[in-house]
């Protein structure tokens, strides 16, 4: 099979909603600004492990640029996760809302908040890869 991976997801935003976006994806889901290309927008490219997860792209209204579609068909983000309880805590202590999601027959627990633009962001968490196992 060709796909073996998502690599990273870009969101679109307005300058000055990239401030905001940066802060929570580094504060809350403690990704990591890294290097981004030479790019004619405002940005931030956010890394986990060395791996680009998020591209954040600020669009500037440009007369030489044709208009893009905005793609609204997102519901949501997953991202695999490590150390739920201390998760928990780190949300709580930012009091960032989330909602607690375990699958019902599977050792699989979710975490869901949303970002500042909206966008629902699903932390996944295999409880059997857990510390200690105890969720």
């Amino acid at each position: 099979m060709p796909l073996t991976a998502l690599h990273h997801f870009t969101i679109r935003c307005t300058p000055e909603e990239l401030p905001p976006l940066v802060d929570f994806y580094t504060c809350v889901m403690r990704l990591k600004v890294g290097a981004r290309p030479e790019i004619p927008a405002p940005g931030a490219w956010l890394y986990a492990e060395g791996q680009p997860i998020v591209h954040l792209y600020a669009h500037l209204d440009r007369p030489d640029e044709p208009v893009q579609p905005v793609t609204g068909h997102v519901d949501h983000i997953s991202f695999r996760s490590h150390g739920l309880a201390e998760m928990r805590e780190h949300l709580r202590a930012l009091d960032v809302p989330f909602a607690e999601a375990p699958i019902p027959g599977w050792a699989i627990h979710q975490l869901f908040l949303h970002d500042p633009r909206g966008l629902k962001i699903e932390m996944t968490f295999w409880l059997d890869q857990e510390e200690g196992s105890a969720a």
